[in-house]
């Protein structure tokens, strides 16, 4: 028997959430599928090849060196046992031993956030202990320079909508901080869809997800200066041994790299083109209220926010639209306010379709304005 649904009883999911682990982040392209056959109907010496891709990765995006990892969570976790283990081996057989004793983390408090794990347990498995800076609305330079110290290992900067956005000192400030103390600048950029600006404004190591923007298959990638990365490489005789990433995902993933770079993808204004007609059949509707809205991080992101009105609260609304079938998923960040958003970018317009036909079934079709 084939692979689907059924034989597994699954349900059909309509993703209008965005690039979610909890939906399995993102579909892969045929391209991607290929390189991932090829990987799986070959041996190869499992060193060179990630030396390789990592290389082949490096060279592409024009930096000193990049490796890929099981996901994003490990490039945190791997990226914090580099820096406090500096590439000792010592340190890569006793992790957490008490003789090693630089190990704080320096983290703006917004952005110590719960992005499905909570940041610091990242952190601890990679050996640190988070020290927060400044406080949950605002943090500066300042924040961060009074609190640094002989025991500081590291600045993680985490940079996602998960975050709290106002008030918070930028990459580049953090990477002035970093480099005034000769101290590396982690930066978290899992969701990001640009590959190379923050290692451009200074930092030292960047994580970004391989499922998400850049639509590959499970994975992670950690680009950053050669003395780090080499540090970070290392890691995989000591924690990293516990998240290592199969052949298979390596080159579907360094593939897929390679396709993102090339390909154009969807703008802002391209989505709320796709946007408007949405938003105005769902302003149709007598207790629905539909705008377009930019991505809350700043991201050339658009996606539909839609305040519920009447009877029903959002959170009703959501538990609704997960029982259709297929099931459709959306952005609940904002449920407690009234308010869902819809990501289309992973939407086709037969699934927008069955997003409104599903609105009409929760309202009841003749609950419209005018009707």
């Amino acid at each position: 028997m084939t692979v689907n649904h059924e034989k597994f009883h699954l349900k059909e999911v309509i993703n209008a959430s965005g690039k979610m682990t909890i939906l399995g982040v993102s579909t892969v392209s045929e391209n991607v599928l290929a390189a991932q056959r090829f990987g799986g109907e070959h041996f190869f010496e499992m060193d060179s090849l990630v030396k390789e891709t990592g290389a082949f990765i490096a060279n592409l995006l024009q930096v000193e060196a990049a490796q890929i990892v099981s996901c994003a969570s490990a490039g945190i976790a791997q990226s914090v046992a580099a820096v406090i283990g500096q590439g000792s081996l010592y340190h890569v057989y006793h992790p957490y031993s008490e003789k090693i004793t630089k190990r704080a983390i320096l983290l703006p408090k917004g952005h110590n956030v719960d992005y499905g794990t909570p940041v610091e347990v990242m952190v601890a498995q990679g050996g640190g202990k988070v020290v927060e800076a400044g406080y949950a609305n605002l943090c500066t330079p300042m924040h961060l320079e009074m609190l640094i110290t002989d025991q500081t290992a590291a600045i993680l900067y985490i940079k996602s909508h998960h975050t709290v956005q106002k008030s918070m000192l930028s990459v580049k400030e953090a990477a002035e901080i970093a480099k005034k103390y000769q101290l590396p600048l982690i930066v978290d950029a899992a969701a990001e869809e640009d590959l190379i600006t923050y290692y451009q404004l200074g930092a030292d190591l960047v994580i970004y997800s391989g499922a998400k923007a850049i639509e590959g298959p499970s994975a992670g990638l950690v680009i950053g200066r050669k003395e780090y990365m080499d540090w970070v490489a290392l890691q995989s005789q000591g924690i990293g041994r516990a998240m290592k990433i199969g052949k298979e995902n390596i080159l579907g993933f360094t593939q897929a790299i390679e396709d993102y770079l090339k390909e154009s993808k969807e703008s802002g204004a391209e989505m709320q083109a796709r946007l408007i007609p949405f938003v105005d059949q769902l302003n149709q509707f007598e207790n629905l209220s539909a705008k377009i809205v930019r991505d809350g991080a700043g991201r050339d992101i658009y996606r539909a926010s839609v305040l519920i009105k009447g009877k029903r609260n959002a959170h009703q609304v959501i538990t609704a639209l997960k029982s259709q079938n297929p099931a459709i998923y959306t952005r609940e960040y904002q449920a407690n306010n009234g308010i869902i958003e819809f990501d289309i970018r992973a939407l086709k317009e037969e699934e927008m379709a069955k997003i409104l036909k599903a609105f009409k079934l929760i309202f009841n079709e003749n609950n419209k304005k005018g009707e």
